[in-house]
């Protein structure tokens, strides 16, 4: 039994033995199917790594590639212009070079005329010597007591003409002056710049505005310093001054009162009070749109400023003040661009070179003078002040600044359509202006120039000696003070040159 007990255990041993062998075995196959799955799943993962790591890589190639060939064409572009900007270098240098050599060739044609000259004034001088038997010192002066002589003949004979002339014109003279004074404050057309007509709202208003024995219109007339014109035209009344900015007062009163209906006046003198404030309101805004217009804000004295803004309701030949002064500064500032001037400079003095017409009732003197001494006056600079009072020929014009100022000055008022003069009127007038020239004696060619303002003159040199050209200048000057009617001045330039001319063979 004992050994059946033996027996049993065994053959429980061997088969828990057995029983162990095979779960091991199964574990084993387990594990290796799980580890197979999971290297399979690595190397999958590995592999979608190395794609994206391609495809990365793949994409950041093409993005240098392409950022290389973007910097190639710039670099290629910038060389390009770089050459280009040599090519116009060395065509520039090129051109000076010429221009130096020109310069140094006419610097030795000058010298050249210089010595002729002296030889021929030292021969002259021994041949008089010679002739008279007189020494050196001694042919000089009696040379000089001839041309003295001469000279001082014929300016007597100038003078006794110029005298006999202004006997002969003193009274259109007279009448000359006179306009032109006038014309500082209204054109030729003088309806279009003294009276200004008021619309009524019906015939009846007339009378309301007359009053009992003229009581109303006497009140207006003496608030605003305006002449009321009520006449047989129905449905409107005419102001009449030579201020335009008593008359826009004068017009606003009126429209205000015609408004209101109450017209009286202790009324008359309370809306007068404010349309001058409203007037004075609008004169500043103008003032300072056009600084603003122009691109000078903070460059302009307010006090300059002010005048500039009156100019609204002033015109110069129908053209407005204002307008044309704006204009007139967008021109320069493109002139001076150009040229390689300061273009705030000539801004500010184009825009204020006529803020002397604001003045010119209450202060002596030309309208540039003006503007020249009340910039002066406010404390700006010495260029700005020149390019003003140049602007027109009696002062010269020794700055850039000042000669652009006066070139844009005649280009904004000498345009088509500036002015209320026709074009068939302007080519009329220089005709006539180069008509004057033209008769005298040796002249050869005659160009009105400057919107005529100026008169150039070319005379034949073997007809005209330099002291017959002084002479020929003042006659026809004189002619044209006397026979054409015109604003401002024209410059008359007399032009007489001797060209030598030789070929070296």
């Amino acid at each position: 039994m004992e050994l059946g007990v033996i027996l049993a255990a065994i053959i429980g041993a061997g088969a828990g033995v057995g029983g162990v062998f095979v779960v091991n075995q199964r574990k084993s196959s387990n594990a290796s199917a799980t580890a197979e799955k999971i290297v399979a799943a690595a190397e999958r993962k590995a592999k979608n790594i190395e794609l994206e790591a391609k495809s990365k890589a793949l994409k950041i190639t093409e993005e240098a590639s392409k950022e290389e060939q973007k910097r190639r064409r710039e670099l290629s572009a910038m060389e390009n212009r770089l050459a280009e900007r040599e090519e116009n270098i060395d065509k520039k240098l090129e051109n000076l070079d010429r221009r130096s050599d020109k310069l140094r060739h006419e610097e030795n044609e000058v010298e050249a005329l210089k010595n002729e000259i002296r030889d021929i004034r030292v021969r002259q001088l021994e041949k008089l010597e010679k002739v008279a038997a007189l020494n050196k010192q001694e042919a000089r002066e009696k040379l000089l007591t001839m041309t003295e002589r001469d000279v001082a003949k014929d300016m007597l004979g100038l003078m006794s003409k110029l005298q006999h002339d202004a006997m002969e014109d003193a009274e259109e003279r007279a009448q000359t002056i006179l306009v032109s004074a006038m014309e500082r404050m209204a054109s030729e057309v003088t309806s279009e710049k003294t009276v200004t007509a008021v619309k009524l709202t019906d015939d009846e208003m007339k009378g309301r505005i007359i009053g009992k024995e003229g009581r109303n219109i006497q009140a207006i007339q003496r608030e605003t310093g305006v002449d009321i014109l009520v006449d047989d035209t129905p449905g409107m009344v005419v102001l009449s001054s030579f201020d335009p900015i008593r008359r826009q007062v004068a017009r606003l009163t009126l429209e205000m009162l015609m408004k209101d209906g109450r017209i009286h006046p202790a009324r008359i003198e309370e809306v007068a009070v404010k349309a001058r404030k409203q007037i004075d309101k609008e004169i500043d805004q103008a003032g300072e749109d056009a600084v603003r217009e122009v691109g000078v804000v903070g460059l302009v004295p307010k006090e300059m400023q002010r005048l500039l803004g009156e100019l609204k309701f002033r015109t110069s030949y129908g053209q407005n003040v204002l307008k044309h002064s704006t204009e007139m500064a967008h021109l320069a500032a493109l002139i001076a661009d150009e040229v390689g001037v300061d273009v705030r400079t000539v801004k500010v003095a184009a825009l204020l070179h006529d803020v002397g017409k604001a003045l010119t009732h209450k202060m002596e003197g030309k309208h540039h003078h003006i503007s020249a001494e009340m910039a002066r006056k406010y404390g700006m600079s010495d260029k700005i002040a020149h390019a003003i009072e140049a602007h027109h020929d009696d002062i010269d014009a020794t700055t850039p600044e000042a000669l652009i100022i006066r070139v844009v000055d005649a280009l904004s008022a000498a345009r088509p359509g500036a002015r209320n003069i026709s074009a068939e009127n302007f080519v009329e007038r220089m005709r006539e202006l180069e008509n004057v020239a033209i008769g005298f004696k040796g002249v050869e060619k005659v160009y009105a120039i400057s919107a005529g303002r100026e008169v150039r003159i070319i005379v034949k040199p073997e007809r005209v000696d330099d002291l017959s050209a002084v002479k020929l200048a003042r006659d026809i000057a004189t002619k044209i003070e006397s026979t054409m009617q015109y604003p401002g001045t024209i410059k008359v330039n007399v032009i007489r040159e001797t060209r030598a001319v030789e070929y070296a063979k």
